[in-house]
């Protein structure tokens, strides 16, 4: 494979030493390298195949990193990790210890801003350009946001900030829209070119300002304004970018450096917001990634570029977001009041055999996970009810409306939050640590962590049956491997079960496990001898049954794959609290930090989570099976 070109760039200093001539041949290096790296370690395909030449001219163009680029989500950046010093560890990406699938600040000083979830970069954007006016420094900010990311309420609360002066001044601020969904055809060639070059001039911007000047209070000056702005609009989509004070330029074809490069040039070089919308394509360059851009977004690992993604011989067991896609499907044959609502993750929720089945009860919304909670509350209100389908990690993003607009008023909304816990190579910007510690302070709310398969099943029946809002959380991937019953039943409400009792003649422990941690906490009691709840709510938690364990045990060991702090284990604390008491407690979760990416297994096992861990800290703690704690020990984490 020849990377002869980029085998020589280990900055970007050394991009703009290349003579233009020979940046078409460096993203086709680009484009191979990158398909070839992803190829051995998984990860975000499509977009970032999309936009290499794009990363080309922005470090052509730009003073990187005196000049900031911000990208948002962050999936897009490999050909800019390439680029600035890290292509030799491409292959430890999203590895424990290797290199993050998004930008890092602690990685690399050209990781301007760290992102992973969408629509910030705006934001962010505006706020280092104005900080460079009040220290008045020169240097540029630069957005990279794509057409998904614009569809979110903060994308265009940080555009209607950015375009009016904040403390006198404009920030030096571009936005490129990344327009990968668009039909390239319509907008894209010689004379759109010709006008995208010609509206980032200068003489364009001259003559533009000359007029103004000289048609400036006379009747002839609205009449111009109202021209420019509806002729304008008819050759380009950019009305809107104009309203919010944005100099609109484009579309142009974001994979021609012949158009980026002159055009950025121009942007370059001009005061206050600016505005550039290019149209790329998903996967552009691998015509299997260009054929199913849905399909090639990301490989979950190694796979041959010349074949593309294979289905694996042996059938893979049933995730729990497939158990959640056909229950779904299910309830809503059952009950026609059900109606489904994502914030854009049909596919990673598991909801596109639902949207295929009831297309007029399906909503997605668009990245505008606030705008997904306040819907389904308007719903719930009209006697229907939402199932809200989100990602742990991005409910955090709805908090308020959570609180304010379903809670406060206890709608029957369920929550089903697919990803609780560590995900594993995504990193701690899509881990779902907290929604146990979030939801369960929230008055109304009830909050279920099922064990397996079947019971996220049943769980997902009996949060819908409730009359209030409630979540039921469960983590990436398989479980247990405990077949669903097709039959749905409620689980008792607020009650957890014994699953196994102690024989125990010395110290007595009890593990009360909330969530697939079950599983280990039942091999540990057997090498133990411990009793083991599986507790199935952490709100509202089974009192009578932790009070039973603790009046008959010696010790109680909490088990979760959520924050120690404000989780499962500190209801339980809480309780026995609020009962009077006093009996040694040993909270076991995720630490008071942010967990790295890496296989989740191996991430479970250096948290303390899998069975030898939980183990270990049982041993550590009470001992092995040693004469009875003495019932006056202090309570504690």
């Amino acid at each position: 494979m020849d990377h002869s070109l980029l085998s020589g760039i280990h900055t970007p200093a050394d991009l703009r030493r290349l003579p233009r001539t020979e940046l078409r041949k460096l993203a086709d290096e680009l484009r191979a390298f990158v398909l070839d790296s992803v190829s051995k370690t998984g990860g975000h395909l499509g977009s970032n195949l999309g936009t290499v030449e794009l990363t080309v001219a922005l470090h052509y163009v730009y003073n990187t990193p005196e000049d900031r680029l911000v990208w948002d989500v962050g999936h897009q950046t490999y050909p800019h990790k390439v680029l600035t010093g890290r292509r030799e560890r491409m292959g430890t990406l999203r590895q424990l210890g290797g290199i993050s699938g998004f930008p890092r600040r602690d990685e690399s000083e050209y990781d301007t801003f760290g992102t992973g979830h969408s629509s910030t970069s705006i934001a962010a954007a505006h706020g280092m350009a104005m900080a460079a006016k009040l220290k008045g420094e020169s240097r540029k900010a630069v957005a990279i946001i794509g057409d998904g990311a614009m569809t979110a309420g903060m994308a265009f609360e940080a555009l209607n900030n950015a375009g009016v002066p904040q403390g006198g001044a404009l920030g030096d601020l571009l936005v490129i829209l990344n327009d990968n969904d668009m039909s390239i055809s319509p907008p894209v060639g010689a004379l759109n070119k010709y006008l995208a070059r010609l509206m980032s001039g200068s003489f364009y911007a001259a003559a533009r300002e000359g007029a103004k000047s000289v048609l400036k209070n006379t009747p002839l000056y609205e009449f111009a304004r109202r021209f420019e702005e509806h002729t304008k609009g008819m050759v380009v989509p950019g009305t809107i970018f104009e309203e919010f004070g944005f100099n609109y330029v484009g579309p142009i074809d974001g994979h021609d450096l012949d158009a980026l490069i002159p055009t950025l040039e121009n942007l370059r070089d001009k005061k206050g917001p600016q505005f550039l919308h290019i149209v790329t394509k998903k996967g552009a360059g691998y015509k299997l990634a260009e054929a199913d851009p849905v399909k090639y977004h990301a490989a979950a690992g190694k796979f041959d570029p010349a074949v593309g993604f294979v289905k694996p011989a042996t059938p893979p067991k049933t995730t729990f977001t497939q158990v959640f896609g056909d229950w779904l499907c299910d309830m809503a044959e059952q009950d026609q009041r059900l109606v489904a609502i994502t914030p854009a993750m049909r596919e990673g929720s598991g909801m596109v055999e639902f949207h295929k089945r009831f297309p007029g009860r399906y909503y997605d919304v668009g990245i505008a996970e606030q705008h997904s909670v306040t819907f389904a509350a308007g719903l719930a209100c009209e006697g229907l009810k939402p199932v809200v389908a989100i990602y742990s990690t991005f409910l955090q993003r709805a908090y308020d409306q959570l609180i304010h607009d379903v809670a406060i008023q206890n709608l029957p909304v369920v929550f089903a939050l697919d990803r609780a816990g560590l995900v594993g190579a995504d990193g701690a910007t899509h881990a779902g640590n907290y929604d146990i510690a979030f939801t369960r302070c929230i008055p109304n709310m009830a909050v279920l962590t099922p064990a397996d398969e079947n019971e996220c099943r049943q769980a997902l029946y009996t949060a819908f049956q409730h009359d209030g809002p409630a979540t039921v959380r469960y983590p990436r991937g398989a479980g247990a491997g405990v077949v669903p019953e097709k039959t749905m039943q409620a689980l008792p409400w607020g009650k957890g079960e014994l699953r196994r009792e102690t024989q125990a003649s010395g110290q007595r422990i009890a593990i009360l496990a909330f969530g697939t941690l079950l599983y280990p906490a039942l091999a540990v009691a057997e090498k133990l001898d411990a009793t083991v709840a599986n507790m199935r709510f952490a709100k509202p938690l089974d009192v009578a049954l932790v009070a039973e364990l603790a009046r008959s045990h010696d010790a109680l060991v909490t088990v979760e794959d959520g924050c120690v702090m404000g989780g499962a284990g500190s209801a339980v604390v809480e309780a026995l609290n609020a009962a009077g008491l006093s009996v040694p407690v040993l909270q076991l979760g995720l630490p008071d930090e942010f967990v790295e990416h890496g296989d989740p297994v191996k991430l479970m096992s250096l948290c303390g989570l899998d069975a030898a861990g939980i183990e270990a800290s049982i041993v550590k703690r009470f001992g092995g099976k040693p004469a009875v704690v003495p019932r006056a020990a202090a309570a504690g984490g």
